[in-house]
Formats: structure tokens, sequence, C-alpha cells
């Protein structure tokens, strides 16, 4: 395939970013800018048979594989699309049974190297950005990042070696860290993990904690839709992050994993950060600002903490570390603060997960005014907690309630997903069968 470059828009190098995207033409709020193939992607162990393996649809009564009885497919057109990539797992699953557990990078990046055996042109997901263009940052990979490179690289060679022709670990290395900067978690209208991928055209974007275009996907597809007016010539931004936190969480969790600072509009005016930083009104004594820099690093720690222990500790545990963390930093914070809203939102899993669906409720009721306020206009995060609220009211016979949150869901989703996205077609049909 020739480089033919993607319509509208431009690679150039930008001011103090080094390479990026540019419009060459208008977009309004809602157009599709461009759509962009996985290069490579796989579905993530815990979606085996609710979606398809091939097409990341979600559907009812899927066939699974007739040797791993693992992998599920829509029909066999699925399977064979898909059998290049599953044939490097299917009898590799069925030889190490419950031992098979390659992390998804690891699963990842064994496909890469099979389809960069197979496939020496340009793809279609590389028509302004070839994957071994990539940013790897190898220079500053500090000693954890290195561990964990060489301990995939490891895993890879268990796994695979059978089926998979390895580069050298020079190559690998590089591949690994190309993967962990530019990898893409493909997520669902409620934001769940369905898997990860790699979209080279889509890494091309620099970041901004202002973006004006945003990442929905289409099955394996990735599309970037404008959430403000792009003028010709205007650089096109995408988010790497949650914008949630403050601004100096932010430029911490990018240098941390991108390897730069963010000079953007939001990082150098702070303009939210008083209001994501909210401390209790009606205190007896407003607390000293060394109390509350005290609680920040309890909030980023018990944040740390509690994502550690979803790994190994019950949900009645989980919510008793949600609870007290949420009492401790109420005694200064607001609920509308946003290291509140993070617990809350854990809260609110864990209830789920426990279908203590009131709970749930009660928290997603605290959640949804803050994350309008805190969070750009269309973004994903407000429209998926309106989509749970909503589901929920439904749920528990709250229907008015149900559907006015569900409206007020796709009303961002139209943008962001675009009008005709399958998402959209289901939760209207959820909101008929109301009437």
């Amino acid at each position: 395939m020739k480089t033919e470059g993607i319509e509208g828009t431009e690679r150039f190098q930008s001011p103090g970013k080094g390479r990026g995207l540019k419009a060459t033409k208008h977009f309004k709020v809602g157009d599709l800018v461009f759509a962009c193939p996985a290069y490579a992607y796989v579905l993530t162990v815990n979606e085996r048979g609710g979606h398809c393996e091939c097409c990341f649809t979600r559907r009812e009564g899927l066939s699974k594989c007739g040797k791993c009885k693992q992998a599920y497919y829509c029909n066999v057109e699925c399977q064979r699309g898909d059998w290049p990539m599953h044939k490097l797992e299917c009898s590799a699953m069925c030889t190490y049974g419950e031992n098979w557990c390659p992390s998804e990078t690891v699963r990842l990046v064994a496909r890469i190297i099979l389809k960069q055996k197979c496939q020496t042109e340009r793809t279609p997901s590389e028509r302004v950005l070839t994957l071994r263009e990539l940013e790897a940052h190898l220079d500053k990979l500090d000693n954890e990042k290195n561990e964990m490179n060489d301990t995939d690289i490891a895993a890879l060679h268990h796994f695979y070696s059978r089926h998979l022709d390895f580069p050298d670990n020079a190559a690998l290395t590089e591949l690994f860290a190309q993967v962990n900067c530019n990898g893409f978690t493909i997520e669902d209208e409620e934001l769940s993990h369905l898997g990860s991928a790699v979209f080279p055209d889509v890494a091309l974007m620099n970041h901004s904690c202002s973006p004006n275009v945003i990442v929905t996907y289409k099955g394996t597809v990735a599309e970037v839709r404008a959430v403000q007016d792009i003028s010709p010539e205007e650089e096109i931004f995408n988010s790497y992050i949650d914008l949630l936190y403050p601004t100096e969480d932010r430029i911490e969790r990018l240098r941390d994993s991108y390897f730069f600072t963010c000079d953007c509009k939001e990082c150098t005016s702070k303009s939210k950060d008083k209001a994501k930083m909210e401390i209790r009104k009606k205190l007896s004594t407003p607390p000293e600002q060394e109390e509350i820099k005290q609680m920040v690093m309890y909030a980023r720690n018990v944040i740390e903490e509690f994502r550690r222990a979803k790994h190994y500790k019950t949900p009645s545990e989980l919510l008793e570390i949600c609870e007290i963390s949420l009492e401790k930093m109420g005694s200064i914070f607001a609920e509308t603060n946003v290291y509140m809203l993070h617990m809350m939102y854990q809260t609110m899993g864990v209830c789920l997960y426990m279908q203590d669906w009131d709970g749930a409720m009660k928290y997603g009721e605290k959640i949804i005014q803050p994350y309008s306020v805190h969070y750009p206009p269309y973004s994903l995060n407000v429209a998926s907690m309106y989509l749970k609220l909503g589901r929920l009211y439904l749920g528990l016979e709250k229907r008015t309630q149900g559907v006015k949150a569900l409206k007020k869901a796709l009303a961002i989703m139209d943008v962001a997903h675009g009008k005709d996205h399958p998402y959209i077609a289901e939760i209207k049909k959820d909101m008929e069968e109301q009437k």
C-alpha cells in the first residue's frame, strides 16, 4: 500500500512536540475526522464468550473454537478471519491448560511479530505513521520499566516459541517499549475493558488536556471525531489520560507514561484546579495548607493501594477500604473533590459487583454532576456514568429517571460515537421498550 495520507489532515512537525497531525479543512463538532483499523489487536480473556474474538461484536450464541474451546466467534467467516492470529494461541492453550497466562501486552506483541512477518507493505492502519516509526523512548526507561520489559520478553519466549521466530532481544525490547507507550485500550460504552490494540495513525496525534478530538471504537476500528470546531492548519489533539485530576497529577502521569511535560492551555492556566480540589465548607477551622497536602498524599496512596488490592482482596474488604478512605478524606475534602469522586467511583463499582443496586445508584448520583463540571465537553466518562445510572434506574423501575439519564448519555454519544454506532441503537432500543 502506497502512502496515501488521511483526507482532511496532514502529518507535520509540531513546534516543540515533534511530529503531529493537523487539519487541512474545517471539522465541526461531531464530524468523523478519520477511522483507523487496528494494526493488531487482542480480546481480553475476561470477555471471551461475550464478544467475538475477531470483530469484537457483543452478542449471545457465539460459536466456540472446536479445538481450544476458549475462543468464540460470530460465524465461520469470523473464525477463518481470526485463524492466522488465533493459531498462535490455540494449541498452546490446550498444552498449558490453566497454566497458560501471558499478559495482554505479551499476546498483542506476539500478534504484531506475526503480522510483521506476513505483511511487508504498508497497511491501512499506517497511512501517516508506520508501526516501526512509533516512539519507544528506550533512553528514558527506568529500572522498573526495563524489568517489566524483560519479564514480558521471557513470557513471550515461554508461551510462543513453538509458533514464532523471534527477532533479537534488542528488537523485542524496542517493540515492547513501543507498544507500552503507544498501545490503546479498546473499551465499550460503559468504559469496560474489551482488549488492547495498536493504531499507528491514531498514535501520531499529540496530547492535550483540552483535546479537540475523541477516540471511540466500532469493533476493532478506532474512530476519531471532533469535539471542538477545528480550523484548517490547526493541530489535532487527543487526550492520552483520564482528565479528571488536577494539573500536578496529570503532568506527573504524562511524564511517567509518555515522557513529556504537558504545556497545553489547561496545564498552564490550571483553570479547573480550584474546583477539582474543593475543600469542605463550614468547617469550624479551615485546614492549613500542610493538612491539605498531607490529605492529598493520603488520597494518592489509597488510590494506588486500592488498585493493587483489586487483584487479591474480597469485595467486602474492598468496600471497607473505600468507606474508610471516603470518611477520612471527607473530613477535609468536599464531595465534589476529584479524590473523593475517584473513591466514590470505585465504591460504585464494588456495589455493582455485589449487586447492591441501591448503593451503586447512591454513589452514581453523587458523582454525575461534578463529573459534568470537571471533564471537558462530550466526555466518555460523563456519558458512561449517565448510562450506568440510566440502566440502574430502569432496573430499579425508576422509569422516568432512567430514560432521562439515557437521553443525556445519548446526547454525548451522538457526538463522540456517531449517530450510527451500534451502541446507540442498543440504548434507543432499551428506551423504546420502556414505552
